[in-house]
């Protein structure tokens, strides 16, 4: 009997390998899927006014029908998009440490983090490994490792996906409630940027979702905290595919 699928998608300016720690834990119960987003890892640079279906319709075909979509951060915006407008590949929808429906607050924030971006990319990518890192236990090596994936990346991709993950939530919110698979959010208790209270945003714009919160972790969960992902996630999956 073949394993249900799960296909983890990554965050702004990373690539698949973010996912290795989570994946490991899946990996015995699922089929797992690891695809890069446009303009990330080995794929081609993307131009300037990259759209969020722009990112979707670029993985959609790696992505088989029926599967269990996880996203993360920027991915957990192309997973909803692709919830949204391609539902054949959807069985679930699980959106990990995702933006929603951000407030003028929230929005003036991140488009602050652009701009810094735009002028002085290393300090950006600095500035996010402290956001994501700072008081946590992850491993120098992997810090070391997520910052070498930081600045391998191609700049422009960079800003064009960083525009979609700012501006994003705006095209998506008023259609979430659309989404008709059973879904999941789960964030950080200490992530300042896809904060609690988006999550628990997501989990009552939807129709059929469960908010998680991770006491004491940051942003980058799966990095941080895999097994506390993994474990949620696992039962919310087992409940919806039977595994």
């Amino acid at each position: 009997m073949s394993k249900p699928t799960v296909v983890l998608l990554h965050g702004v300016g990373l690539d698949h390998t973010m996912w290795e720690p989570t994946a490991a834990l899946l990996a015995d119960r699922f089929t797992v899927i690891t695809p890069d987003l446009p303009g990330h890892g080995n794929r081609p640079p993307v131009g300037d006014g990259v759209t969020l279906a722009d990112l979707a319709d670029g993985v959609a075909g790696e992505i088989p029908a029926g599967s269990h979509l996880v996203g993360f951060s920027l991915g957990a915006l192309v997973a909803q998009h692709l919830a949204l407008h391609r539902p054949a590949l959807a069985a679930t929808l699980t959106s990990v440490s995702s933006v929603c429906e951000r407030t003028e607050e929230e929005r003036s924030s991140v488009l602050a983090r652009l701009r810094t971006a735009e002028a002085d990319f290393a300090a950006s990518a600095a500035a996010s490994l402290k956001r994501w890192y700072d008081g946590t236990d992850v491993d120098a090596g992997w810090v070391a490792r997520t910052e070498a994936t930081l600045l391998a990346g191609d700049v422009d991709s960079f800003l064009g996906c960083y525009r979609v993950f700012a501006t994003a939530d705006v095209e998506l919110g008023p259609d979430l409630g659309s989404i008709a698979v059973p879904a999941l959010a789960v964030t950080g208790e200490n992530d300042p940027g896809s904060t609690p209270e988006m999550t628990r945003r997501l989990a009552a714009a939807l129709p059929d979702c469960r908010a998680v919160i991770v006491p004491g972790a940051r942003h980058m969960l799966p990095v941080e905290r895999p097994q506390a992902l993994a474990d949620p996630l696992t039962t919310f999956l087992g409940e919806c595919a039977h595994v």
